[in-house]
């Protein structure tokens, strides 16, 4: 099957990994964002105590359709190997140490996630909230209803109530920030389908994995433009650079780590 047939030699690495076809890239891609968008969209409203103001109960359910990311790589990831041994996975999944594409040098890359991490929160805290406002200008009808802003549901009085003391809130919290961008959206787009994407888009493979990325995000199209200038500047181009996908997860997992600690002080009753 063109699917599972090995590379041509792309000048991307992956000679050895198997690719995918454009129809299987895209197939993938709709078994992780249609699950998202039904679960953000249909089943948050139906099972929500507030559905106009859904609040922990979206966060919730959403970490459903994260986790089933991580089932659908492994399950692939099997049925292409038959086994799920760590060192096969580290090397299908670009779970390994960088190096440099030219030379195959390894030394001192990890220094790199410096300047990347502080680019990445550069964006977060200036670019990416301007990139939307454009984004719902130009489509104004995919702006963000009311009550679905997490950050302005945690700067209410009641969701600080029920905070404080609330370690099982914490832990929603992590769970789904670790399926989100560790064993979820990072393994998936930049573990998973960016090393197989070589012999259908060449070079531009990570720029079609990063508006892949943002397309992606159904369950919040107000978000879209924001997730695709991330997801090809600063996860998945990195990530492809330096054949590891740690570089995506790493740098995705910046706004996980400080949303941790702002949630872990409000259960404090610190903030």
């Amino acid at each position: 099957m063109a699917s599972q047939a090995l590379a041509r030699n792309t000048g991307n690495g992956v000679a050895d990994l198997p690719q995918y076809s454009l129809g299987k890239t895209l197939l993938v891609w709709a078994a992780a964002a249609g699950p998202m968008a039904a679960l953000g969209w249909f089943v948050t409203p139906a099972l929500a105590h507030d559905p106009d103001n859904p609040g922990f109960a979206r966060l919730a359910i959403l970490a459903i359709g994260l986790i089933w990311q991580f089932i659908l790589v492994v399950m692939l990831l099997y049925r292409e190997t038959g086994s799920l041994r760590w060192s096969g996975v580290q090397h299908r999944l670009w779970l390994n140490t960088p190096r440099l594409p030219q030379s195959g040098e390894r030394r001192r890359l990890w220094w790199w996630l410096v300047p990347l991490l502080v680019l990445a929160a550069l964006f977060d805290l200036q670019v990416r909230g301007t990139l939307n406002k454009f984004w719902v200008s130009i489509f104004p009808f995919l702006s963000q209803p009311p009550g679905l802003d997490f950050g302005t549901f945690l700067n209410s009085p009641d969701a600080r109530a029920q905070l404080v003391g609330n370690w099982r809130v914490l832990a929603l919290f992590v769970t789904s920030a670790v399926f989100n961008t560790v064993l979820g959206e990072e393994l998936l787009f930049r573990g998973l389908l960016l090393p197989r994407m070589g012999a259908v888009f060449g070079r531009w493979d990570w720029v079609t994995n990063g508006l892949l990325f943002g397309l992606y995000h159904l369950h919040q199209p107000w978000g879209m433009l924001g997730s695709a200038t991330a997801g090809m500047l600063l996860y998945a181009l990195p990530s492809r650079y330096f054949h590891s996908a740690w570089f995506g997860i790493i740098a995705h997992s910046g706004q996980s780590i400080y949303l941790t600690f702002l949630i872990l002080g409000l259960v404090l009753g610190l903030a």
